[in-house]
């Protein structure tokens, strides 16, 4: 199979051609692409080097799925020409996600919604991916009707720059800024724009996509975000509200039992999810499981997944290994 990745030379494309090669995606011949100035560079994958193309180049070169990394305006300018030539895209910037006539997937939440007219896929925020895992299993068995989130996300969410903004700070060494504020030794409650509704463009996300991939309006979110010095993965403080009362046990059976999910629950032994946990995985970590004394039919969790992998390229090329699975592509 043709496989084009574009945004091939950043954090998340660079993260994508791994992926690509630790799950055996079947690539016949791979078409790494990138911007003008990294045209011509050489990328190595699988023992073989290849060459960076242009965008026009990548569909001169006619790949079977092109997987999108490389930001929202790049998306809306060249998906469209990608699929108009009968390229598959799945895209991981916020451009084309909550546009009514395409999908937005989590394949082990809803990859049946899938056709083999779906020309340009949505690849969902990353904080959103790993909340939406834990959340449909459980929605399944007690029906949620609210959830309050509040991320702890690692500065790998906002690229190269953030980290190498960290790493100066760690070693007292002045440099450029990704953020407005130092980010050793502190939280940042900011991610991307704030709205006219005082939330930040980052929590609207999850709220809006969560609907989106659960296909239920009726469940209510609310979100904050916030940045803090970590590397590893994001993680995310959930208080569950459900129609149904339920047993600790059992929802820990459940997330054991869930495609995508690994429970880690034994505070005896100190045993709970961490971003260190997470690091390099592609499941999502559940733990500190336990019911809200405040409130009935609720409870609160722990939850961490490398937002790079299961949060971008994990989640992209799933979708490109159930669409392959389908004969889609």
């Amino acid at each position: 199979m043709k496989v084009a990745v574009v945004g091939a030379t950043g954090l998340v494309g660079t993260k994508m051609l791994e992926v690509l090669a630790e799950r055996n995606f079947p690539v016949t011949e791979l078409i790494p692409v990138a911007s003008e100035r990294s045209v011509g560079k050489k990328i190595s994958f699988k023992g073989n080097e290849y060459t960076v193309v242009s965008m026009q180049g990548a569909i001169d070169a006619q790949p079977d799925v092109a997987i999108f990394s490389a930001g929202g305006s790049t998306s809306l300018e060249w998906a469209p020409k990608f699929a108009s030539a009968g390229i598959t895209v799945i895209d991981n910037s916020s451009a084309w996600r909550m546009d009514a006539d395409k999908k937005l997937v989590v394949p082990e939440v809803n990859a049946n919604v899938l056709t083999a007219n779906d020309k340009i896929i949505a690849n969902p925020n990353c904080s959103t991916i790993q909340l939406v895992v834990l959340l449909k299993p459980l929605h399944d068995k007690y029906k949620i009707k609210r959830v309050v989130v509040s991320t702890y996300q690692s500065v790998t969410g906002t690229g190269v720059k953030a980290v190498t903004q960290l790493m100066n700070e760690r070693k007292g060494i002045e440099g450029e800024m990704a953020y407005k504020y130092p980010i050793d030794l502190n939280a940042i409650p900011h991610i991307d724009v704030f709205l006219d509704n005082g939330y930040t463009k980052e929590e609207m996300k999850m709220t809006n996509e969560t609907k989106k991939i659960m296909g239920d309006d009726s469940i209510l979110l609310t979100a904050t975000c916030v940045r803090i010095p970590t590397i590893g993965g994001h993680s995310e403080s959930v208080n569950i509200e459900f129609e149904n009362d339920f047993d600790v046990a059992e929802v820990k059976d459940i997330i054991s039992k869930s495609p995508g999910l690994v429970l880690k629950d034994d505070v005896a032994n100190f045993i709970y999810p961490m971003p260190l946990t997470a690091h390099d995985k592609d499941d999502t970590f559940v733990g500190r499981i336990r019911r809200d004394e405040t409130q009935a039919n609720t409870m609160n969790c722990w939850v961490v997944s490398d937002n790079l992998r299961k949060g971008a390229a994990t989640n992209a090329i799933q979708i490109a290994e159930y669409l392959a699975e389908k004969k889609f592509i």
